[in-house]
Parts: C-alpha cells; structure tokens; sequence
C-alpha cells in the first residue's frame, strides 16, 4: 500500500505518517528525510523529530536522490516500510540544485514510487490552499509541489489529508 499524507504546516501529518507506518504490515520501518540542518532552528527540529520516533525505526537522509533509495531498498529480500518525510523540503533542495538535477531526480523519484514494493508513506504539504506568491520562486514551488502532489495522488492506493490534526481519507 502506497499512502499519500497531506497537510498544512503544523497540521499533524507527520504524526499521522508515523501511526499509518506504525502500523504497516511490515514491522521494519525506515523514516526517510529530505531535511537538511543548514541553521540552528532547523537542527533542533530534526532532532525533536528523531527524539518522537520509535528507537527501532532505521533513518535514511537524502536531500536529493529519493529515487536512488527506493530502489536501493526495493531490492532488499523483505521491502521494509519507507516513510519519507516530506515532499515540499525535498522539493525545495531540488529548485536550488539545478534544473537538469531537479528533472532528473523528481522523474527517478516518481518511477521508482510506482515501482516500490513494499509500504510507502509519503509526507507532503498542500499549498493550494493558500495565497499567491509574491515573487517567481515561490509561485515555481507552489506550482511545482501541486503538480508533485497531484502525481504522487495517482499512483498512491490512498490519500489522507490532515486538518488541525484531524484526518480525511480523500482516496480511495
């Protein structure tokens, strides 16, 4: 089962994530996170992170090659639940990588999703919800990570959107 976990910034989807890949099948869960600690306020984030997650939980950090991972891990005898958190830093790192590595990595990305056997549960923002932005930037990212977001919606067998903490299944 491949979910797509959708939300606002302080909405609670990483902590829905983390229930849905609590309890996956699989009892082997790898957190996969896109953040990098570039200041201070950031690191103490990714550590608050780390700290609520359960000690059995393996942890993968990649900024940019999503794509590489899963299929490092699809070829694993058992395809442990990959929760990848989330959507809108990787594509951030992406947009400042350059546009051959952003075409690159966000197609290997999408390939690698549809392919992937074992569990998935994928963290994203929903930005279509908000305000225009101001400035070319922020207007590429908020088109980029709708179109990301509504990709990733169909090849997933569920989407779940989290509201105040609250969820609403959207797919099936």
């Amino acid at each position: 089962m491949h979910t797509l976990v959708l939300g606002g910034i302080r909405s609670g989807k990483t902590a829905l994530a983390e229930r849905l890949a609590s309890n996956t099948a699989n009892s082997s869960v790898v957190y996969l996170a896109t953040a990098t600690a570039n200041d201070d306020e950031m690191r103490a984030r990714i550590q608050r992170h780390q700290q609520q997650r359960p000690a059995d939980w393996g942890l993968e950090e990649e900024a940019l090659a999503l794509g590489q991972v899963l299929a490092r891990y699809a070829q694993t005898q058992s395809a442990p639940c990959l929760l990848v958190d989330c959507m809108s830093l990787w594509l951030s790192n992406l947009l400042h990588a350059g546009e051959e590595t952003f075409a690159c990595e966000r197609e290997a990305f999408l390939q690698h999703v549809s392919r992937y056997p074992g569990e998935l549960v994928i963290v994203s923002n929903e930005v279509g919800l908000g305000t225009i932005g101001m400035d070319p930037l922020t207007r590429r990212f908020a088109d980029e990570l709708g179109w990301l977001n509504q990709s990733l919606a169909t090849v997933s067998d569920k989407v779940v959107m989290s509201v105040a903490g609250l969820s609403m299944v959207l797919k099936p």
